[in-house]
């Protein structure tokens, strides 16, 4: 099912950018398995997110790998945590993420467009 329509507009309020992944750790307290992440957005500076992409990754794949995220979403408390970007990923018919990846290193910070 398709979401409902949005416009041009809507859609360019979306502040996604690329970011590199610079520390990770586990997230006891997540209701759900997740790890905090600390990512490099380059002028943006560093923001912290909660993932729950345990099924997929291991803590050392996770370390300078970039990803993509919202970079101005509210933040948000999970647990004891202020996530500050929400890391985009692709469920899996089993719900596992898979993250969105650059195909190629890029400036972090890149918006995507």
């Amino acid at each position: 099912m398709i979401s409902p329509e949005i416009s041009w507009t809507d859609f360019e309020k979306i502040d996604i950018r690329s970011g590199t992944v610079i520390s990770v750790s586990d997230f006891p307290k997540a209701k759900r398995p997740a790890y905090l992440l600390t990512i490099d957005f380059g002028d943006l500076g560093l923001k912290k997110s909660s993932a729950q992409i345990t099924d997929l990754y291991k803590i050392d794949d996770l370390v300078g790998k970039q990803i993509l995220a919202v970079v101005n979403f509210p933040k948000k408390q999970i647990a004891n945590f202020m996530s500050e970007c929400l890391v985009l990923g692709l469920f899996d018919e089993e719900k596992k993420v898979t993250l969105i990846t650059p195909t190629m290193k890029i400036k972090n910070g890149s918006r995507l467009g």
